[in-house]
Parts: structure tokens; sequence; C-alpha cells
């Protein structure tokens, strides 16, 4: 670190050399990592070539130099649009690899000869009719198993696509099967190591996937002439099976054919272990402060892998910070994982390598993600030490300006604990004006189902960097801190995230660590009605931000996709039996209580909160002559992925807070011209 002398400057206005461009650089996302043999594979989401998922492999010619290779051209791009969330794009056989592209939502092989990629799943005669997710190749290489998207069958308004487990055969000749049929949902088809069983979890409206699954075996039959099935479907386990409302998932195959899966029965996701051969049960973790498991909001979630010689390695989850651990499944069970010594706080993807290690996607308090590859000693498994397969990306900032996560537990509502992570102002030798308190922004999480981690985050860095505090909250529903707990948020959507978020504010003013006249608040989706609901029924905050927030529930009810039509019955109530509650907790209808600036932006081509939604918003502050903003955002979905886009965003933001809180940014920021009653 640095040595630098101390300098006096108004919070806010610190110039950071963390930029809203080097945010962007450094916001490629890792879907996931794959080992096969000597070969490592990952995937890149990358906003500087306007948002394009590449693959990227690392082996064979060039494992030794450490230089991984591109390996889709542009404009390739694997992307799914299943449950619109994706995930679960691309998979690796034995001797090719698999994707969904982007732009057409067909499946593609691709070898390692140099050949194009051969499309496998014929073209639908409405674009994007068909999407496909969470593919697996047969043992024999013959077919591939996948989740199938149907669109083509809506013919009317009321008519939903049909999701669907399907084979599709890997020589090109794009006759799809149909294997499972009938729930509203499917996800995780696993093939057994012999080839002779199939499983996969499902559930049906108005259940999401972390309220009730059913975890579902069937016999695979494959013959030569080109014909195969599921028969003799067996339920193993989940809300059918137990009677209970039972979340199901993380859902494979260990190489002894035993079936491995996580269950929330026990009020925290622990993992179970079914035999074919018995059909009994047996319980492997018992963890009840923490979790093996989380919120299936993207296909592909895998929180254990079989490393081999009976061993698994686990991410688990404690108060929504991730670490690695060891489990041994020779001793008496349920076993106590072992937990490794890793400066890890979040993990986003597992893949054995084959010869006892373990690859993951991997973030830090001071590091950016990156991929490691953690090795360990072969003759008695103890840790040895980890590899950077793809380093973090390259921000020149000295540590002197990263703020550290403090654990913020604190008291709201009803007595109820809550949690966050609180960032406080931090600058290289900077510090405030005497006697000045810094401004404080609250972020709430989207979903509403899931959780802040405390890895490192330049866009929370961008703020504190230049003198402005920031609370992530993980209000009452958020994960990572048991079934209890997440469930706070049932029938209470608008509620108890709204008491939280102002709760975690005022403990913090309270406290004399931010300035209670300037504060703000700011989300995204869910996160987005948080902020809108927080500031009509609140005067804890003085400015708010929504990023393609949730404005009219009722119309959300209406005009959203399949995966989340009915993710509000949980949430808030049925629709439209209990339209009275929708009506009166849509921050449309209260725009009367709002009196603070508010700055709006959203995606043009957002399917999950439709741009209908946040102009309406605008309208109505427009109408009560607030001082506002709105930016409308060509071409981005829910969620911002172009380069420029970050960018526009993060800057507009700051401008806006710089106008409301008074005090001069350091940046060189393009006004936004769209603003409304700012001088």
């Amino acid at each position: 670190m640095t040595e630098t002398s101390p300098i006096s400057q108004p919070f806010g206005s610190w110039p950071s050399p963390i930029s809203a461009e080097m945010v962007a650089a450094g916001g490629i996302g890792f879907g996931g990592v794959v080992a096969r043999g000597q070969e490592r594979w990952w995937s890149e989401l990358r906003p500087s070539e306007g948002g394009r998922t590449n693959l990227v492999r690392l082996g064979l010619d060039n494992f030794s130099s450490g230089e991984p290779a591109d390996v889709l051209p542009v404009p390739w791009s694997a992307r799914t649009r299943v449950h619109e969330y994706g995930g679960g794009a691309w998979s690796l056989g034995a001797e090719a690899v698999y994707f969904s592209n982007w732009d057409d939502q067909r499946l593609y092989r691709l070898m390692g000869d140099g050949t194009p990629p051969l499309a496998l799943t014929p073209e639908p005669a409405t674009h994007h009719g068909y999407r496909f997710a969470d593919t697996r190749e047969t043992p024999d290489g013959r077919w591939l198993i996948c989740v199938r998207e149907d669109h083509t069958v809506i013919a009317d308004e009321a008519a939903e696509c049909v999701n669907e487990i399907v084979a599709v055969p890997t020589n090109g000749s794009e006759k799809v099967v149909v294997l499972v049929s009938g729930p509203d949902f499917v996800a995780a088809p696993r093939v057994s190591p012999d080839g002779l069983r199939l499983s996969w979890y499902q559930w049906n409206h108005p259940n999401m996937p972390w309220d009730g699954t059913e975890l579902c075996v069937g016999t695979l039959a494959s013959t030569t002439d080109g014909a195969i099935s599921v028969t003799n479907e067996l339920s193993v386990a989940g809300s059918s099976a137990s009677g209970a409302e039972e979340a199901i998932h993380g859902s494979d195959w260990l190489s002894t054919g035993e079936l491995m899966f996580s269950s929330d029965r026990s009020g925290y996701w622990n993992l179970y272990r079914w035999s074919p051969q018995s059909g009994e049960q047996d319980t492997i973790t018992a963890l009840d402060d923490a979790e093996i498991g989380g919120p299936a909001w993207v296909f592909g979630i895998q929180r254990w892998v079989e490393l081999g010689d009976a061993t698994l390695a686990l991410a688990i989850t404690r108060a929504a910070t991730d670490s690695l651990a060891l489990l041994d499944l020779r001793g008496a069970l349920p076993a106590q994982p072992q937990p490794l010594d890793l400066p890890f706080v979040s993990v986003s993807s597992l893949s054995a390598t084959g010869d006892g290690n373990l690859c993951a996607v991997v973030g830090s308090t001071g590091t950016l993600p990156r991929i490691v590859e953690v090795r360990f000693d072969d003759a008695n498994g103890d840790l040895i030490d980890f590899t950077e397969l793809r380093p973090a990306e390259n921000v020149a900032i000295d540590l002197g300006w990263l703020s550290q996560p403090e654990i913020f537990d604190f008291d709201s509502t009803d007595g109820r604990q809550s949690h966050a992570f609180f960032y406080p102002p931090t600058g290289l030798g900077m510090h405030g004006s005497a006697g000045e308190l810094p401004p404080l922004v609250v972020m709430g999480h989207g979903g509403p189902t899931s959780h802040s981690t405390p890895d490192l985050r330049l866009k929370i860095q961008y703020w504190t960097s230049r003198g402005v505090a920031v609370v992530d909250v993980n209000y009452a529903g958020s994960t990572g801190y048991g079934r209890t707990y997440r469930r706070l948020l049932n029938d209470s959507w608008g509620l108890v995230d709204v008491e939280d978020c102002v709760a975690a504010a005022q403990r913090l003013a309270e406290a004399g660590r931010v300035d209670s006249k300037r504060m703000a608040i700011r989300g995204g989706s869910a996160g987005g009605f948080t902020v809108l609901r927080a500031l009509e029924v609140s005067d804890a905050f003085s400015a708010g931000t929504s990023l393609y927030g949730v404005a009219d529930l009722g119309a959300l009810a209406s005009d959203t996709h399949k995966f989340e039509s009915r993710y509000l019955d949980g949430l808030i109530g049925r629709y439209p039996q209990d339209k009275a509650i929708y009506n009166e907790r849509s921050p449309i209808n209260h725009t009367g209580d709002l009196s603070c600036p508010l700055l709006v932006m959203q995606g043009s081509e957002d399917e999950v909160v439709p741009p209908a939604q946040s102009e309406a918003i605008v309208a109505a502050v427009a109408a009560k002559g607030l001082p506002h903003a709105y930016l409308l955002f060509e071409g981005e979905q829910h969620g911002f992925r172009k380069a420029t886009s970050i960018v526009r965003s993060l800057e507009a933001e700051l401008w806006f807070y710089a106008q409301v809180f008074g005090f001069d940014q350091a940046d060189a920021i393009e006004p936004i011209a769209e603003a409304v009653g700012f001088d």
C-alpha cells in the first residue's frame, strides 16, 4: 500500500482511480468452468463485445503456457433464453462442445477440427421459438439430453410455452425426441454413468424452484434404430414424494451409480444420497447454520462435485458468505465437512478435474472473480495450494482505495434481526471535510429471492472510493441464511424488504457512520421495486435510483414470462383474487407519496420487467413535478451487459447524486440531458 499525505476533501468529490470504464472492463462474467482431461473450459460474458458470451479453452497445446484461447468467433454467443435468465448454455461431451447460440437459440455442436459449428436442432418458424439449456451428452455420445422451452405452441396471450426434457441426436439429423413432458417446469436432466437412468427435478405453478420441487428418476432406453425413451418414472424425493414443501436441486449421479442431491427439508439445504438398488436415502450432511445449495434462478447450479475416492468438494454458504470444504463419504453419516483454508468468499461454479483436483470460479474481498484450480496432495488429500487459470481482470488499484466489507447485523421491525454488508468510504489518504459525515447509498439486491456476497465488486467500490458509503442489505427473504429467513418474504414483499432497507440506513445514521440527511436507495429489478416502495412509505431517503424496477404489480403478474408468472402468488397473493393487495403495494398507485428526486433507468428489450413499467412511474413523477430523469438503453434487456450502457448508467447516477447531495464530482461527466427539475 502506497503511503500518501492526508487530503481533506468533501465526501462524494474524491478523485477516484476507479472509473466507470474500469467497472465495465471488470464486468466480465464467468458463467462456469468445466475440466475435461488436460483441458479447462469456461465461458466469459464480455461487456466490451456488446454482452457476447464466448467460450474459452485452456489445455493440451497451451496448458503449460497458461494462455487461454477463444473458441467462438464473432458473432457466435453461448447464451440461452430459457426461463429468460438462462444458464447452462453450454456443455462438454467426450469430443465436442455443445452450446445454445444467442442469435437463433438453436443448439450447435463444435468439434476441435476447425470446422464451423453444426446445427443440431431445426430452425423454428418463429424467432427464438425453440430454446435449449442444461445439456448433457449420453455416455455413448449419440444423444444430447437437455431442457427445451417451446414457444411455437403459443397461440394466444393466454397460452404458455411448454418446458420439456428432450433428446437431440449429436449427428446433426435435427430429430428431437421428447422424453419428459407434463410438469410446468423441468431442470437438471442427468444421465447415470452406465447410461441406464435419467434423473431430473420438476415443479408446477405456483411454486418457484426454491419453494417445492420433486426429484424423479426414469429408465433411459436407447435402441440402435434411433429410438430413445424414458420409462418407469419414479418419484425419489421432494414435495410430491414427502407430502411437504421441499426444495430439491443440485442433483447428479456419483460414480458409484447413486444419486446425490440437495434438499432444504431440514431448514437448510443439505446433501442426501439415494440408492437405486435399495431405494433408501442417506443423510450426508446435517448443517444447521449453513447450506449447500441456493436459489435456482439459472440452470447449471452445482454446489458439490465428486473429486474421486469417495471425496466431495463442497461450496458452503454461511451468512451469505461462501467457503470451500471437503467431505469424506467413507466415514459415519451424516459427515462433517472439513473447511479449506482459502481466501474465497464467493463460489459460483465447481468442476472436478478427474485427477483429484478442483476447478472453481471464485471471488475474494480484495480480488475480482477469477478461475482457479485447487490442488491436493495425492497421498493424503491435504490442500497444497491453488493456481489461477484465468486471473482476475487487471485493475491497477492501490489496495488503499478498496473498502473492506463489515458484517452488519441490525435490529429491524418487530425485533427482527436482519443482515447487511457495510462499506465505509475509503480512499488512499482521503478523508472528508471537518465535521462532515458521508452520504449513504443503500443497495437492495434483485430476485428478491437472492442475496449479496462480500466479494470485491467495482460497482460498490466506484462509490466508496469517491467518499460515498454503501450498505448492501440482505433483507428478510434473502437466501444464505436458511429457509426460515428466506420465507419471511412470503406474502410480505414490499413490506419486510422495505423495512429492513430503511432500518439499515437508520441504524447507520444513529451510529454516526453516515449523514442522515444525505441517504439514497438504489436497486435493480426486484430491488427497484423496493426502492420505489421505500420512497413512498418512508422519509428516510432524499433520493432514489430504480433500474428496471417493478412499478405495477398487477401488470407484472399479467405481463411477464412463464418462469415468474406465478412468482407473486407466494410473495404477494393470488391474482386477480388478491387484486386489492396488489394495488395497495404497487408503487404506481402511491406516487402522491413520493417527495424526493428519482432516477429511472431501463433496457428497451426487457421481457422480465417491460419498459412500460418504468415509463408509467416516470410519467407519474413528472406529473407531480418532482426532479427526475429517465434513461432508456436501446438493445439492453433485464440488466445491462454492454460496456457503453454500464459506463453511462454509472456516470449518470453519480451526476444525479451530486445534484441531490450537493457535492462536486471530480469526474468529467456529461449531464443527463433528459433530467427535469435540476439547475
